[in-house]
């Protein structure tokens, strides 16, 4: 008896869908958490160090230039309008003037030169996050949404702007400006500046305090946003469907509940933001107060003349406007870690390129394959092949039949290293697999899925996805083998008519028919057939086999195929239920022992022959013996008057 496998004995890394990406946006941010983000933060703005540097440099000369102005209203009302010293009218108002001029420039010289490199910093991000997703294992994507992982490519890396852009420069300016301005405040006042200070250091504990908590909260909503386009994605993928069972609305009304959700997260963030902005409202406001208090009571006792009261008010505008500012900027770099937040959670997932470091590199394959003893399950407790073994020399053909469910096309799953096996090895050439590197091995493969993928570009461009180099002669050649030259020359572009996504511009058998072109051309050494001909009428079939056997030959091939007729050559039938290998040998020797193979053979040939007759039609009779009854049956019903 086969035995089940022990709980134990599942690797974590293979169990469920092997690992959803997911997270609690509500969790609160870890230390480690917070030290990764800024390592992170500090490595990206290191990479664009040439840019910031420019920036940088550009902001403190804006910045300098901007203290110009302000700075000479003291020189004005002391020396010019109350001394009357009007030789320093024209020299002041030059000054400012050409600050002013300075500050300008260099503003519009720092926007384009870190808007620039933020969209350059996105666009890297981006490329390097989606090279990381594609080579992520199979089983990651069985366990997440396209829309998810869409987003996670092109949204997550939108909030960087903000680090290596007009964020983080605007940041530091706005920190320089308000720590040159302190330092001004407190050579025309110390006294007074001191109670500033006390209020300015209520409004940074404010600020640490809301970022804290504004940080999950967008982290959350990024999670929020790629449900809720992942929804989209499927929703528009399955229109048709939609429109046949007449479920728009209830399509609507699940859209609309993540777009609520997506709304309420944005209202929090809206009610933090608001906050914040209030808060530093407060604190200027106070200011305020502080400087008609005591500043207007040092004019009056003479520590301070009317220039220095106008100049304390002006530089208080110059810390006040920064630390407003930041409330504003601060969300946005808030947003950008949360952005970082999630793209590592992404990236901090093994690709199948890191798994391949230590495996073997293979030669060009013979394609001897073996399974020994081989056990798979998709659920801990509930194997979907149990105890399956087998040989496949090279250069002959494997078919695989079984009812639905029997775990056919997971044998094949295991055979393409999309999954691994629980227990047993499968031998490739005597190695085992889980020993090879997948991108020589998957290199030597070919093959033509149930549900064929077709992109959106011309029949040529699908045709050689996969030997992006081949001739336009190359693509005839085996287009003319798989039968679909037959359909491409009724084409007014010929091979460069577009195709539609996912192929939608043809039918199901040109779909299947390319996706046999493609696989020709591939010249695999192991070849793989899962229900190559479902798609194709009889017709179509049948100038398609020719071609296929041809390809077949000197291949290692397996075949699932719920047309029995269509494996009769095979070299070996595997039958499959439950898993398990309940029978084997050739289609002569299988009918012959009159098993389950001869069973659903026969049932097949019977529903072949089925011309789908309406209730109380006879059928069309198809033997010289069936007529003759059918006529028979026909004369007594006629003497029947009927």
């Amino acid at each position: 008896m086969p035995r089940v496998l022990p709980r134990a004995s599942l690797p974590n890394a293979e169990k469920g869908g092997g690992g959803r990406l997911r997270r609690d946006g509500g969790e609160s941010t870890t230390p480690k958490d917070s030290a990764r983000a800024w390592a992170e933060a500090r490595a990206l703005i290191w990479r664009h160090r040439r840019s910031v540097g420019i920036g940088l440099m550009l902001m403190l000369i804006s910045r300098a230039a901007g203290f110009v102005l302000p700075g000479s209203s003291k020189w004005l009302i002391d020396e010019v309008l109350t001394k009357q010293n009007y030789d320093l009218l024209v020299p002041l108002a030059l000054a400012s003037g050409a600050a002013t001029l300075v500050q300008a420039v260099t503003s519009y010289a720092l926007s384009q030169v870190v808007s620039v490199a933020a969209q350059r910093a996105i666009a890297d991000l981006r490329e390097e996050v989606q090279a990381h997703l594609i080579r992520l294992p199979v089983r990651f994507f069985d366990g997440t949404k396209s829309g998810v992982l869409i987003s996670r490519v092109m949204n997550d890396p939108e909030g960087i702007r903000n680090l290596v852009g007009t964020g983080l420069i605007q940041l530091v300016g706005g920190l320089l400006t308000a720590a040159v301005a302190l330092g001004v405040l407190f050579w025309l006042n110390w006294s007074l500046t001191l109670g500033t200070v006390a209020f300015l250091a209520i409004f940074a504990v404010g600020m640490s305090t809301a970022f804290k908590r504004l940080r999950p909260i967008f982290r959350e909503r990024g999670r929020i946003t790629a449900d809720v386009t992942g929804r989209l994605a499927e929703t528009i993928g399955g229109i048709r469907l939609i429109k046949v069972y007449t479920a728009e609305e209830r399509e609507r009304e699940v859209f609309s509940g993540g777009v609520d959700k997506l709304f309420r997260n944005i209202a929090a963030t809206i009610t933090g933001t608001s906050a914040t902005t209030a808060l530093s409202t407060a604190v200027v406001g106070i200011i305020g107060v502080l400087i008609m208090v005591f500043g207007g009571r040092a004019v009056i006792g003479g520590s301070m003349s009317v220039g220095d009261l106008v100049m304390y008010v002006i530089f208080i505008g110059l810390v006040a406007a920064p630390l407003v500012s930041i409330a504003n900027i601060g969300t946005q770099l808030t947003e950008a870690f949360a952005g970082l937040d999630r793209i590592r959670e992404l990236r901090d997932m093994a690709t199948e390129d890191q798994e391949d470091a230590d495996r073997l590199a293979i030669p060009p394959l013979r394609g001897d394959v073996a399974f020994e003893r081989v056990w798979f399950e998709y659920e801990e407790g509930a194997p979907v092949l149990r105890d399956v073994s087998f040989t496949a020399p090279a250069g002959t053909t494997t078919a695989l039949v079984g009812s639905s469910g029997s775990g056919k096309s997971t044998l094949i799953s295991l055979v393409m290293a999309f999954a691994r096996p629980k227990e047993g090895r499968i031998l490739v050439d005597g190695v085992d697999l889980a020993t090879l590197k997948l991108h020589d091995y998957r290199k030597q493969l070919g093959v033509v899925l149930q549900d064929n993928f077709l992109f959106d570009g011309t029949v040529r461009d699908n045709i050689a996805f996969t030997r992006p180099g081949a001739t336009d002669e190359d693509v005839r050649t085996v287009a003319q083998v798989a039968n679909v030259d037959e359909f491409v020359s009724r084409f007014a572009d010929g091979y460069d008519t577009i195709v539609g996504e996912r192929g939608v511009k043809l039918s199901g058998g040109q779909r299947q028919r390319v996706a046999i072109a493609r696989a020709i051309l591939a010249d695999p050494r192991l070849l793989i057939l899962d229900e190559a001909t479902s798609s194709l009428d009889s017709e179509s079939e049948q100038l398609i086999q020719e071609g296929l056997q041809r390809l077949r030959a000197g291949r290692t091939t397996f075949v699932i195929a719920h047309r029995l007729s269509t494996i009769t050559s095979a070299d070996q039938i595997l039958v499959l239920e439950q898993g398990q290998i309940v029978e084997r040998g050739t289609h002569a020797e299988l009918m012959q022992l009159g098993g389950r193979y001869r069973d659903l053979y026969n049932r097949q040939f019977r529903l072949e022959q089925d011309r789908f007759v309406n209730p109380g039609e006879d059928p069309v009779p198809t033997t010289e013996s069936d007529a003759r009854a059918a006529a028979m049956k026909s004369g007594s019903r006629g003497g029947r008057g009927l």
